[in-house]
This record gives structure tokens, C-alpha cells and sequence, in this order.
């Protein structure tokens, strides 16, 4: 007697309600757009995307918040990704942002354009009149990220208030809004990091080259090694050297540290995680280590 076997992968079930979240919005939403940066999570939820909609081309732009301080090998993976999906880019510049006078740049040896990038990702909302963003954030990156909702409103200021969220019984998604409010949503929320990079080795999908080992030169800086770079500010009693490093997050290169790796394939990088007990940014994320409640103090500003 034949056998069938109807179980399914917990990627399966993974992606299976990213699509549905996705197609929810294309819906329900007018304006919807997809944070796109070049990371591994963007390039996940980009994939993600391209299954939801296929045949048809994905039905919203990307947008990226610059800081003017990414590492290039992302900037170039996102501009060559963006081309091959004939996808149309919207680039918010923080260095913009400066040149108006809408922020300030932070100066002293622990400067970062990191937080800046609220202010511009709010001033392109409100150009673009977008609706629903989606954005590659995970709960198991950070407390405050635990929080979040999979929709996840915001007020006509972009700001979140944690203690006044939308409930989510049986995966209902409520999407009313007013004209100037918006709404954040995270297909990705329910995924691991684990579950990321399997995902990659499943599809076969190419990752910038930052994400595997490589000799870099680099400075130790409270237990993280960041990258030796005109725009990092470095002081006498940091020392440069050489280092084989990978990146498990790409950002700022002002904030984001290295983490020491042998690890050249996809492979090899899940055998690092599945056996590290430090997540992602308490590892590598300078920005999450202003206090312990950093990341939640910005998103109610309106961060990611």
C-alpha cells in the first residue's frame, strides 16, 4: 500500500506563514514596502516575496535607510539584488538627513549614525505615504523585538507604544488605520537565527561575502572587534591587527563588530550557531549596549 507522508519541515511552516502574512498585506494595504538593506534577514524576507507573488513581480518597492556607513559589500549586493528583480530601490539618506538639518551628526569616540536613521526612515514614510512596511526583525534578536507584534501600529508620530498592542488570536491581523499612521510588519518574527541560515542553505541563496570568514583588520573595542575604516573612530589605545572574522549582523560599521571565524561556508555557519549561547546583536551590536533598555527606547521613537 502506498505511503504518503503529509508532515511538514519547520521551514515549511515558517515560510508558509510569511506568505500568508505577506499576501495579507498586499491586500489589505495600499502603499506597502519592504525593508531591504542587503542583510541576510532582508534577503530572506526578499525571497520570501518572490514566492508569494510568483509569477507575477513583487507588487511593492524596497527601500533601504542609508547611513552612508554600510560596508560596501552589502551596498553592492543590494543595488545588484534590487536590479536583477527589477525592483524599484527608494534609498533614504541619513547623510541627507544632516546636510537639511533634520539631525546631528554625533561626534566623540563612540559616534554613530545608527540612531539617526530613525528620522529618516519617518521623513521617507511620510514622502512615499507608505502604509505597511515590512521589516526582516526576529524575536529571538532582542528583548524588545520579543515584544513586537507581527503588525505592529504606529501612530502619526511612527512611534510604538509596547503597553497599547493590537492582539493576534489565530493569526487575525488587524490592519485599520488612519491617514498619517502606519503600520510594521515582521513575517519573520516567529524564525530563529538557526532558522535563517537554514532556510539559505535550503534555497541555495547567495549572501554578501561579508558573512564568512575573512582576514579583516580590526580593533577590539569592549569585547567586539570592529572594522579598521576612515568613518570608525579609533583611539591610541586600540590597537590594530589582523584577524579572520565573519559578520553575523551587517549595519553601521560604526557599531557592528566582528566575531573571530573560520567558518567559509553555509554549512560551517550553522555548526557556529547551533552551539553559541550569545544571540546575534548582544554579540556584535554596540547600539544595543547603551542600556538595557536601548532597542526598546528607540523603537518607541520609531526605529525598526
Amino acid at each position: 500500500m502506498l505511503q504518503r507522508d503529509y508532515t511538514t519541515s519547520q521551514l515549511d511552516v515558517l515560510e508558509a506563514e510569511a506568505i500568508h502574512i505577506m499576501r495579507e498585506v498586499a491586500a489589505e494595504f495600499e502603499r506597502p514596502c519592504l525593508l531591504f538593506s542587503g542583510g541576510k534577514d532582508s534577503i530572506v524576507m526578499l525571497r520570501v516575496a518572490e514566492k508569494a507573488f510568483w509569477p507575477a513581480p513583487i507588487p511593492f518597492p524596497l527601500m533601504h535607510v542609508d547611513t552612508g556607513h554600510n560596508f560596501s559589500e552589502v551596498i553592492e549586493f543590494r543595488d545588484r539584488r534590487a536590479v536583477e528583480l527589477n525592483a524599484r530601490l527608494v534609498v533614504a539618506s541619513v547623510q541627507a538627513s544632516i546636510d537639511a538639518g533634520r539631525v546631528a551628526e554625533e561626534t566623540g569616540r563612540r559616534a554613530s549614525r545608527n540612531r539617526l536613521q530613525t528620522t529618516t526612515l519617518l521623513d521617507a514614510i511620510e514622502e512615499h505615504e507608505f502604509d505597511a512596511v515590512f521589516g526582516g526583525a526576529r524575536r529571538d534578536e532582542e528583548k524588545a523585538r520579543a515584544k513586537e507584534r507581527v503588525f505592529s501600529f504606529r501612530d502619526d508620530f511612527g512611534q510604538w507604544d509596547p503597553k497599547n498592542q493590537r492582539p493576534e488570536l489565530w493569526n487575525l491581523y488587524n490592519s485599520k488605520i488612519r491617514k498619517g499612521e502606519h503600520i510594521r510588519v515582521f513575517p519573520l518574527s516567529n524564525w530563529t537565527e538557526l532558522d535563517i541560515w537554514d532556510y539559505i542553505r535550503r534555497e541555495g541563496i547567495e549572501i554578501p561575502s561579508i558573512y564568512f570568514a575573512h582576514t579583516r583588520s580590526v580593533f577590539e573595542r569592549d569585547g567586539m572587534l570592529l572594522p579598521d575604516h576612515e568613518v570608525v573612530r579609533r583611539d591610541d589605545d586600540e590597537p590594530l591587527f589582523e584577524a579572520t572574522v565573519r559578520y553575523r549582523t551587517v549595519g553601521d560599521m560604526t557599531c557592528t563588530g566582528a566575531v573571530a571565524s573560520n567558518a567559509v561556508t553555509v554549512e560551517q555557519i550553522i555548526e557556529e550557531i547551533a552551539v553559541t549561547r550569545l544571540t546575534e546583536r548582544g554579540a556584535t551590536r554596540a547600539d544595543d549596549r547603551a542600556s538595557e533598555a536601548a532597542m526598546e527606547d528607540r523603537k518607541k521613537e520609531g526605529y525598526f
